[in-house]
């Protein structure tokens, strides 16, 4: 999965700047930011969300809120000044959940999940990237992937599950050296306390996941949940009934089909030891 802001960060002065001008443009030409929303295929709060430094304008915003608010080049000029952020602005609304969730839990069935994937994975990952990303977005991206694992460590400390399927673990993306660098780093992560990983075996004749990765989100306080999924230019979450409920049952069946932790651990050593 792809991975706007970075988890506890605030909002950068360029970005708080933007805002500010837009919300001058856009009471100056009298205009709600529900109908700059409608120019500009953004809805309130995310307008909202841009005025007040929050989300990163993207190109297409700027071009046409410059227009309709006749700011004469002027919010160009200030979005131009805009470094990225490291995360694409759909996934922003998911690190808002994310980062404050009291359980996740994530399939990954076709690469090393971004919550563990060490550094030099993660750049060989974006590097894979068609169209390529420039190298100061992917430079960016790998910086706000890496932070994201900060969230092992906050408090209350959020339980953190993963299934995983044994071809990205062998999968040498970046080489056999950068495959093994984020393998040992995964062992890491799995020596802590609120983290459990599982590994799916290939000789299973059943499998509850052939639908496609999906990340389960607990919310705060263990209240709710709520599913993201992303795949080939389409992302959503699912909050309702029974589609949530499937999900959850979904994963659980996932787990109980899973090598246990303890045999999961042993076959990443395994295979970091051939590498």
């Amino acid at each position: 999965m792809n991975n706007g802001k970075k988890p506890g960060n605030a909002p950068s002065g360029a970005a708080t700047a933007f805002g500010r001008l837009l919300k001058f443009h856009r009471e100056r030409a009298q205009m709600t930011m529900e109908t700059l929303g409608k120019h500009t295929s953004y809805s309130k709060s995310q307008v909202a969300m841009i005025e007040s430094g929050q989300r990163r304008p993207k190109a297409h915003f700027v071009e046409v809120a410059d227009q309709v608010l006749g700011a004469q080049g002027a919010l160009k000029e200030v979005a131009e000044t805009i470094t990225p952020s490291g995360v694409p602005a759909w996934f922003e609304d998911y690190l808002e959940e994310e980062v404050k969730a009291a359980g996740i839990h994530v399939y990954a069935p076709n690469v090393i999940p971004g919550l563990l994937q060490s550094p030099r994975y993660a750049a060989a990952v974006f590097r894979c990237a068609v169209p390529p990303w420039d190298e100061e977005e992917a430079e960016a991206m790998v910086s706000a992937r890496v932070g994201r694992q900060e969230v092992y460590n906050r408090e209350p400390r959020p339980l953190v599950t993963f299934i995983l399927e044994k071809t990205p673990l062998t999968r040498p993306i970046g080489g056999r050296e950068v495959l093994k660098d984020c393998l040992m780093h995964i062992l890491k992560i799995a020596a802590l306390p609120n983290v459990v990983i599982q590994v799916m075996p290939e000789d299973r004749e059943t499998h509850a996941g052939l639908g496609g990765p999906f990340i389960l989100l607990e919310t705060a306080e263990r209240k709710g949940n709520l599913v993201y999924v992303e795949g080939q230019g389409g992302r959503y979450f699912i909050s309702e009934q029974p589609e949530l409920g499937d999900v959850i049952a979904r994963y659980g069946t996932m787990r109980a089909q899973a090598l246990t932790p303890e045999q999961s651990v042993e076959l990443i050593e395994q295979v970091a030891r051939k590498l």
